[in-house]
């Protein structure tokens, strides 16, 4: 029997700390994804060139397996250090948009929340999504190193700080017009609540509170828009709630790109017209409405792959947290996966009208560098806790302060 050299030995426990899952997962999605762009493309009436369109967004993937790599070598300490850091900046961009915003694409959308450079385009939102997670994450990680005992009165308190720490980032959205970024923002926040250690006494009612002003406000938008309008909705917000009521209702505004996504996804059956098959026309469908892509092409069977695909996705991610002894880790962990799960409930949810247009992209699917590089700045958090992956408890964490 021939001994193993200590290089292979090296590689091999090097290999062990890799999550080949969530690689394979994500692989295919891209797979997917550029797939699905092509057809989109191939069949839309627009002058946007398939080449250049389909290398920019394969350009962005790989950009995004870089940040994957270079994540990869942070470990909780470093990751505990630079979370500040990366919040600042976030901050700092989220404000330099408000002023740089490109004009074009706030005629276009309605919203200051893009940079643009000739035909390079960056919603600084998405990175902050990571940044917004790192935060919380060491924000009570700390408070739990101080607070031993949960109290009520300790967990208000915690509740308070994280509230005060998502202050500034929903109000520089809101002064964006990017509601749909902002819920994304609220569902990190609730998922990373719950596993904070708050008590239920806390949760039941806060979240009683949220459910009541999210029904009142979908109650208002129907029947007292000047109410909503007096605290700061737009006409656009208000044309997303028509469209979902009632997609079939107009061609002159979002019901007509709800309706066509619909009319898509049904016409594809149980297995689909076949890949690069496309009869149904649907705006913008390269990124906001891809599914419907999905759904004629594959068909019903080939919407369940999908999901399914990320279904297996969201069981790697959530064993890494239960594989990892590290508190601070599992924060972070917690707020990933409630970033890509809200994000492929809207989307999917959006396209065939079980939720209201928001405007947010399928993770790894849609066309756009931003949110890809969002994602995969989260999928390289989730693979530096694997890699970096210590027997110490986050309890002891002197050394992290």
């Amino acid at each position: 029997m021939v001994k193993k050299t200590l290089r292979q030995i090296n590689r091999e426990e090097e290999d062990a700390r890799i999550d080949w899952g969530i690689i394979f997962c994500v692989l295919v999605l891209a797979v997917i994804g550029l797939a699905s762009i092509y057809v989109a493309l191939r069949h839309d009436t627009s002058t946007v060139s398939i080449v250049r369109t389909m290398l920019s967004q394969f350009v962005w993937y790989v950009i995004g397996t870089v940040a994957v790599i270079f994540l990869m070598q942070f470990d909780a300490e470093q990751l505990w250090k630079i979370a500040p850091i990366a919040y600042g900046l976030g901050i700092f961009l989220l404000i330099a948009v408000l002023i740089f915003y490109s004009r074009s694409y706030f005629v276009q959308t309605g919203a200051k929340s893009w940079f643009a450079i000739g035909p390079f385009t960056f919603q600084p939102s998405e990175v902050m999504k990571p940044a917004y997670i790192l935060m919380m994450g060491r924000i009570i990680s700390q408070h739990n190193a101080e607070y031993y005992e949960h109290t009520t009165r300790s967990d208000w308190y915690l509740l308070g700080k994280m509230f005060l720490w998502t202050l500034p980032v929903a109000v520089l959205l809101k002064l964006q017009n990017d509601f749909g970024t902002m819920l994304v923002f609220f569902a990190i926040l609730a998922g990373m609540i719950l596993v904070s250690g708050i008590t239920w006494k806390i949760i039941v009612p806060v979240g009683t509170i949220g459910v009541v002003l999210g029904s009142t406000a979908i109650f208002l938008a129907v029947y007292a828009r000047g109410i909503l309008e007096k605290i700061g909705f737009h006409t656009y917000q208000f044309e997303r709630i028509d469209a979902w009521l009632n997609p079939s209702g107009s061609t002159d505004n979002k019901s007509y790109q709800l309706y066509r996504s619909i009319q898509a996804i049904g016409s594809g059956k149980l297995f689909g017209k076949g890949f690069n098959v496309s009869n149904v026309y649907v705006p913008v469908r390269e990124s906001d409405m891809i599914f419907s892509v999905i759904g004629e092409n594959f068909g019903f069977i080939g919407c369940c792959v999908l999901i399914f695909i990320y279904l297996l996705l969201i069981f790697q991610m959530i064993q890494v947290t239960f594989d990892t002894k590290n508190e601070f880790y599992a924060y972070i962990s917690t707020g990933v996966i409630m970033m890509i799960l809200f994000h492929v409930f809207e989307n999917i949810g959006m396209g065939i009208g079980l939720l209201p247009l928001t405007g947010i992209p399928l993770p790894f699917v849609s066309q756009g560098g931003s949110a890809l590089i969002g994602n995969m700045i989260g999928i390289g958090l989730l693979m530096s806790m694997r890699y970096h992956n210590k027997s110490d408890m986050f309890s002891t964490n002197e050394n992290f302060r």
